[in-house]
């Protein structure tokens, strides 16, 4: 995908194994942005693994303007057994402050739609954190909050006790 209607100068392209330190620098960032740096243990080599080693479990696209990396977006597919096909689940979508507010988010959301929807996909899901401005950007699109779910989560620090209960 390239350019929008706010900018011309812009490219929307597929991460290659030669941008691991470059998809690692996003994630440091998103998790600054976030206050979760201290969350973060991805390296480099867990990176070229997952998302490009023998069985791929995510994908990443970056969103260039003028030729600056200047946003990513983190994305998989999940599988809904309601829907009986796959989604996409968007990770995270992150643009750089010093690039907001000239539509790379709307692109790279936008492009996530396309995806989902050349891929066949059921439904598009991802979660945002409750203080995050962003949450007004997405209902404008027509998405919202899941009531009644609620999201939980168990790292692989609890795996093995939880194997011997």
């Amino acid at each position: 995908m390239t350019g929008t209607e706010n900018n011309s100068n812009l490219n929307i392209r597929i991460a290659e194994k030669k941008d691991v330190p470059l998809i690692l620098e996003f994630i440091k960032g998103i998790a600054e942005f976030e206050k979760l740096s201290h969350l973060v243990e991805a390296t480099e080599e867990t990176l070229m693994e997952s998302m490009f080693g023998e069985r791929p479990y995510a994908e990443v696209f970056f969103a260039e303007l003028d030729g600056v990396p200047a946003g990513f977006t983190v994305f998989f597919h999940n599988f809904s057994t309601f829907v009986g096909k796959q989604g996409l689940y968007i990770e995270d979508i992150y643009v750089k402050p010093e690039f907001r507010g000239k539509g790379l988010g709307k692109a790279m959301f936008l492009n996530c739609i396309k995806l989902a929807k050349e891929r066949n996909c059921g439904r598009v899901e991802w979660v945002v954190l409750d203080w995050n401005p962003a949450r007004e950007f997405y209902e404008y699109f027509g998405a919202g909050p899941v009531e009644g779910w609620h999201i939980y989560r168990m790292g692989e620090d609890k795996f093995t006790s939880a194997l011997e209960k």
